[in-house]
């Protein structure tokens, strides 16, 4: 199976559904995770250009924890609209590309913008790329991708409807997370925060609620055409 995973920002796959995903892997399946944005916008420090670099590599170095195959889409922190065209066939493209038959992605109510405007052109996309007259640099597919919503942030907004145990890959979803490590000093900077902490309280927290040592939470988004028959999530 190939299993996309499109995040806004270098390290919200890590802090959300990493763990899903080295599941995943370790079961054979072809990974790929695709950010949206470079994330140029994450120091205090470090110009645009810079911090884009930085993260792009730990970006890198995190999907080859797992051996996932890993794509920017290069858009800017905080400069994803949903409506804008350009995205639209980008995200087009990036399916047409990848021929997923799942993606994990944002959940629409989630606290960034940038995460609600992936979340909305990840919809988009998983049916626009099957339609043979939308002409892009790839070509079309002929199946519906079922797209399955991830977490959000600190679990506001958001009512779980399928789990998944993660218990036996949380030491390399730390290894993932900790490869952001311009990240981790960040959120301890602008916000408080220890990543890694976090990270882990809310994997316990899920996993508290399915009787699991850690997990991730999912919803599923259901609409005709792409909704699966089966359980896709490991």
């Amino acid at each position: 199976m190939r299993v996309l995973a499109v995040t806004a920002h270098p390290d919200d796959v890590e802090i959300l559904c990493a763990g899903t995903l080295a599941r995943y892997a370790q079961a054979g399946n072809d990974v790929t995770i695709c950010n949206a944005t470079s994330g140029d916008r994450g120091s205090f420090t470090l110009s645009m250009k810079d911090i884009g670099r930085v993260r792009d590599e730990e970006a890198r170095l995190s999907a080859g924890v797992i051996g996932a195959r890993y794509i920017c889409l290069g858009f800017h922190d905080c400069g994803l609209v949903a409506s804008d065209l350009e995205a639209r066939t980008r995200f087009i493209d990036l399916f047409r590309e990848v021929r997923p038959d799942v993606v994990l992605t944002h959940h629409p109510d989630d606290y960034h913008a940038d995460h609600q405007a992936v979340s909305r052109l990840v919809q988009d996309a998983s049916f626009m790329a099957g339609v043979p007259l939308l002409e892009t640099a790839a070509p079309n597919f002929d199946h519906s991708v079922p797209v399955i919503y991830m977490d959000t942030l600190a679990g506001l907004n958001f009512t779980p409807e399928e789990f998944v145990d993660i218990t036996a890959v949380i030491g390399l979803k730390r290894e993932m997370l900790a490869k952001h490590q311009s990240q981790v000093r960040w959120t301890m900077e602008h916000d408080g925060i220890d990543l890694v902490e976090f990270m882990e309280t809310m994997g316990r927290f899920r996993g508290i609620q399915c009787g699991a040592r850690f997990a991730e939470a999912f919803v599923p988004k259901r609409v005709w055409l792409r909704t699966a028959r089966e359980r896709l999530l490991p």
